[in-house]
């Protein structure tokens, strides 16, 4: 693990996270283990209240953008995630995703519309599809349509139904980065900046990547 790197998590922002399959194995390549993942994620959104943002599914790893989760750590959400997904896709080989993860916080719009369409784009860079709505396991169609997938996606979409479980997600939002709770034990983003981005307007914040 790098020394001096510290993970800054309980911040208000949103987390992008990445993790990978063992030893960068195609592991996911299936539609089966594709919505597998996706019935998990979604469960464990439930169980610990976890406001999601967007994602891709990937053959060998995965990007998720998330909130701080109402109920636990973000840590202990994840490590839930891959446990539950491990149990149920694990094959012949000893392990199914590798240990670490990498998270970056998310700390004003420009970030978090960067990171969507990094996320939305990369079916597309991969070679596996010519537009982002072709790959059906990410949060593109969502935001592209509104149309509800197995995940529950936070969004301008659902912000007109219910309010968004983060003040992240909150599309006034206007804030500095608030004070964070450093977690030493694993590698992190850089530190947070003085201050958020300046406020847009709603459909310029949701808009489709």
């Amino acid at each position: 693990m790098p020394r001096g790197l510290v993970r800054y998590q309980k911040c208000g922002v949103l987390h992008f996270l990445t993790f990978s399959c063992y030893r960068r194995k195609p592991l996911l390549d299936s539609a089966t283990a594709y919505r597998a993942f996706e019935l998990e994620f979604e469960r464990v959104r439930q169980r610990y209240s976890l406001a999601i943002a967007g994602y891709v599914l990937m053959p060998e790893h995965v990007h998720l953008l998330v909130g701080e989760p109402g109920e636990s750590s973000l840590a202990v959400v994840l490590q839930v995630l891959k446990q539950q997904t491990s149990r149920r896709l694990k094959r012949e080989e000893d392990r199914f995703w590798q240990r670490r993860y990498y998270d970056f916080n998310v700390w004003n719009e420009e970030k978090r519309m960067e990171k969507l369409r990094y996320m939305h784009r990369n079916p597309v860079r991969r070679g596996l599809v010519a537009k982002p709505e072709d790959w059906p396991w990410s949060s593109f169609r969502h935001y592209s349509t509104g149309v509800e997938g197995v995940v529950e996606i936070e969004s301008f979409w659902t912000a007109r139904i219910t309010p968004p479980l983060t003040p992240a997600l909150a599309p006034s939002a206007d804030r500095s980065a608030p004070p964070c709770a450093p977690a030493h034990s694993m590698p992190a983003s850089p530190t947070p900046p003085a201050a958020a981005a300046r406020p847009a307007a709603a459909a310029d914040r949701w808009c489709p990547p």
